[in-house]
């Protein structure tokens, strides 16, 4: 079969706007949020010709190959079609890394979605984006997210019901600290200290708002569930809580929105 030699795309980083649990399901924890595209900052993958005995990804990244999301998306992808083994056995994947890992920015949930999109078109496997997204799901809570390519979407659930919401775009500066925050750790503290969930009132309000009116009427308290929960595990946190800077997801980025207006 012939392939195409390379392919290229970028995986761009996300933050939340505001980031509210609403309950539990299972080991799950239920949210309600807003998810904004950051356009500056993104990796690049790139499908590179070549011959190779077994799948083969290169990349600065801080786990092995086996725990990585891209790997774990072949994994399924394989199950589906034969066509994707033998397509990794004449192309590697290449990652150039930009967006910092552990970061609360979506970087290995991106870099998934990304490589799920690439290989349904480098291999015709013909799958639509609920498709994509429902293997994106079994992979990550913010892969659906990535699947749909929106600019910005409300997320509920957990993290499989995408809605995008239309807005003006956004200029987003993030910063973040060289903190690793680990996600399990910022939920446990949340559930052991700090748990409450937003009411059905209170989400409909911010799921209706524009993301530049939540960031002038909520405090970085109130607009991430987890930031309290992620400063009192990591107490250096809160030396990056600066004026109109908030926290994205369960950290260690802050941003801001530069075009508030």
């Amino acid at each position: 079969m012939r392939w195409l030699e390379t392919m290229t795309k970028k995986s761009y980083a996300k933050v939340n706007i505001f980031l509210k649990i609403s309950g539990v399901r299972g080991e799950y924890h239920e949210l309600v949020s807003r998810f904004v595209r950051v356009k500056d900052l993104y990796d690049t993958i790139t499908f590179e010709e070549g011959k190779f005995r077994e799948f083969t990804l290169e990349g600065k990244f801080g786990c092995e190959t086996k725990k990585n999301t891209i790997y774990k998306a072949y994994t399924k992808l394989c199950e589906i079609s034969s066509k994707v083994t033998e397509y990794f056995n004449h192309h590697k994947v290449k990652v150039d890394k930009n967006i910092p890992e552990f970061a609360g920015l979506g970087g290995g949930s991106s870099n998934a979605a990304t490589f799920i999109i690439m290989v349904n078109s480098a291999c015709s496997l013909g799958l639509c984006k609920d498709e994509m997204a429902n293997i994106g799901a079994t992979i990550g809570a913010d892969v659906p997210f990535f699947i749909y390519e929106y600019e910005s979407a409300n997320v509920t659930g957990i993290g499989e019901i995408v809605e995008e919401f239309i807005e003006e775009p956004l200029d987003i500066e993030t910063i973040t600290p060289t903190i690793e925050c680990n996600t399990g750790a910022v939920f446990r503290e949340f559930r052991d200290k700090f748990y409450k969930e937003i009411t059905n009132e209170e989400s409909d309000k911010l799921l209706k708002m524009k993301s530049c009116d939540i960031v002038k009427d909520l405090s970085i308290e109130e607009a991430n569930d987890l930031y309290l929960p992620a400063s009192s595990v990591s107490s250096e946190l809160i030396n990056f809580a600066k004026d109109e800077y908030f926290f994205s997801g369960s950290g260690s980025s802050f941003f801001r929105i530069k075009n508030v207006g």
